[in-house]
């Protein structure tokens, strides 16, 4: 009769086995809910960035970049202009002077007219028959100088006017010019570096966000993968609970006396202390093979997590306290653009009202230029009357023919002088045109409209950081529980690896103590007892055991009977 498997050995193996089992029971559960609370925190942080992600996309930053870079390129373009609007009003201030000398010049014609009408009276009275009609010439001549005199004196204020407007809006201009134009340019130029900034400072929190949320995602699903490797854990321990099985059977009692009984009886225990020890060693390694690339996952999944963290201190960094620097510093230089804007309205009040003065005058000028010619017209009627009348008169009319030459050869100096008025009219005309162009382009008005929206840009902008703060504030803290935990589990899986070295030992006793069965067969009532092992296996790892060992014996296992829902759930690796 052969030896049986030893009960203490049998005992001994149960304890460690129940001991193990209970071991990993607990140590897988600790493993999935830190896991989960793991996979949780990523989730939600996916979540923020990913939003976060999505709202810094296009419309915070980029308004307020937009607006700045808009308001930067206008000031530039407004201290550009500043050159060109003085010289625009130099320009009118000359030609101003131009219209006074041809001004004064008009007034010398205008007195020798009137001095060759005295003269005319003179001689008209001289002359005896024709004396009235002579007279009634000189009178008119007189009349028509004295209304022209007029006109010209009115033409004369309004072009004091027109100089004194010019002046003083060129004074101003000018002084603006020189005070404030390199403000101005070098304000456009920090807002266009701002501008950039804020530029660069968008597509780079989109990109660390973008990566951040991305990485995040990633983790999650690689501890959501490790949450179901985590089944081996209750695969192992359903193993280990058939294993235990099979040894209870092993040290069962059985009151049998017939001899040939006996032996199968002493056989049969032996036998299946030999399968358990199969079943230990496979179920030992497979548990291995599953930690180990548990650990495996673990370590990546850190390493990403430390990755993550670092993209959010980065991020956090490239978002913190530099970018409030960048943001409040834009505040500032706007708040400069601000007084600059407000000092350019004063200064182009003075231009707009010289401007205007200029338009108004000038209307009133062209109808003193259209009366004037129509006097000359008249004038030179009366000369050439007076001309023709005292030609009749022969010898006694050839002084007062020399008159009447004279006032139309002055009154043809008068209409040139006219011509030349209105010459410096129309140039004043269109340099007025062209001041009129240039101030409406860089219409500072426009200019300090665009500051509320900028504002409320920079705000949203302010409010986004505030958001990515919290955000990476959180990514940090939960990053960092998150290493905890994920440290943990490793410590845990690790130690698991300790704790089931036993196993090994189990099943070196185990198989120790089946030396004694070496040789012998498997019984029919020993293939019922294996069969019925089959049955309870759930895992096909266990079942190709099974057969490994009864091959050893030439030995085929029978099929264990299985209902439809079993079948339709063996998915070949463990069933539940």
């Amino acid at each position: 009769m052969a030896e049986t498997c030893p009960r203490e050995a049998i005992r001994t193996s149960l304890a460690a086995i129940y001991d193990v089992s209970s071991y990993i029971e607990e140590t897988f559960l600790q493993a999935g809910q830190r896991l989960g609370r793991g996979q949780a925190i990523f989730q939600e942080l996916n979540h923020d960035l990913a939003a976060l992600a999505s709202g810094m996309s296009g419309t915070e930053i980029e308004q307020a970049s937009s607006a700045v870079r808009d308001i930067a390129n206008r000031l530039d373009r407004l201290a550009q202009a500043l050159p060109a609007e003085t010289a625009l009003l130099g320009r009118l201030r000359q030609s101003a002077a131009e219209a006074a000398g041809q001004l004064r010049t008009l007034f010398k014609h205008v007195q020798t007219i009137s001095i060759i009408a005295r003269s005319a009276r003179i001689e008209a009275a001289s002359l005896e028959g024709d004396r009235d009609n002579f007279l009634a010439f000189t009178r008119q001549a007189h009349e028509i100088a004295g209304s022209v005199k007029q006109l010209l004196d009115a033409c004369a204020r309004d072009q004091a006017l027109l100089a004194k407007a010019v002046e003083a809006a060129l004074d101003r201009q000018s002084d603006f010019d020189q005070r404030y134009r390199t403000q101005l340019l070098a304000t456009g130029k920090e807002l266009i570096a701002a501008y950039s900034v804020m530029h660069e400072r968008r597509g780079n929190s989109l990109k660390l966000a973008e990566s951040a949320g991305g990485s995040t995602q990633k983790i999650a699903q690689a501890v959501a993968r490790s949450i179901i490797s985590l089944q081996a854990g209750d695969s192992t321990r359903q193993r280990l609970e058939h294993i235990r099985w099979g040894l209870e059977l092993a040290g069962r009692e059985r009151g049998v006396t017939d001899p040939e009984s006996r032996h199968d009886l002493a056989t049969l225990p032996t036998l299946l202390c030999r399968l358990q020890s199969m079943q230990l060693d496979d179920a030992k390694r497979e548990l291995q093979n599953d930690t180990a690339a548990i650990l495996h996952a673990l370590s990546s999944i850190l390493s990403d997590a430390t990755g993550v963290i670092g993209q959010g201190r980065s991020l956090y960094g490239d978002q913190g306290d530099d970018a409030v620097s960048v943001l409040a510093r834009t505040k500032q230089v706007l708040a400069q653009a601000s007084t600059l804007i407000a000092t350019c309205e004063r200064a182009g009040t003075s231009v707009d009202d010289a401007l205007l003065t200029v338009e108004e005058l000038l209307g009133r000028f062209r109808v003193a230029v259209a009366a004037l010619l129509e006097a000359v017209l008249d004038i030179t009627l009366i000369g050439m009357n007076a001309s023709l009348k005292a030609g009749h008169l022969g010898s006694r009319g050839s002084a007062f023919v020399v008159i009447a030459n004279e006032l139309r050869a002055t009154a043809d100096l008068v209409a040139a002088g006219a011509g030349r008025l209105k010459t410096a009219l129309e140039v004043i005309e269109t340099l007025a045109l062209e001041l009129r162009a240039l101030r409406l382009e860089g219409e500072p008005a426009q200019l300090a409209g665009l500051e509320p929206a900028i504002l409320d840009a920079i705000n949203g902008v302010e409010s986004g950081n505030a958001r990515l703060g919290t955000i990476v504030d959180r990514l940090i803290r939960e990053g960092a529980e998150f290493e905890e935990l994920m440290g943990s589990v490793r410590q845990l899986i690790s130690h698991l690896d300790e704790s089931t070295a036993k196993l090994s030992s189990v099943a070196a006793q185990l198989n120790a103590s089946s030396v004694s069965a070496q040789g012998a067969l498997p019984t029919a009532s020993d293939q019922a007892a294996f069969d019925d092992a089959l049955g309870r296996y759930t895992m096909e790892r266990e079942r190709e055991v099974h057969r490994r060992f009864l091959s050893s014996f030439g030995l085929v296992a029978s099929a264990p009977p299985q209902d439809v829902d079993e079948v339709e759930a063996d998915d070949g690796v463990l069933l539940f």
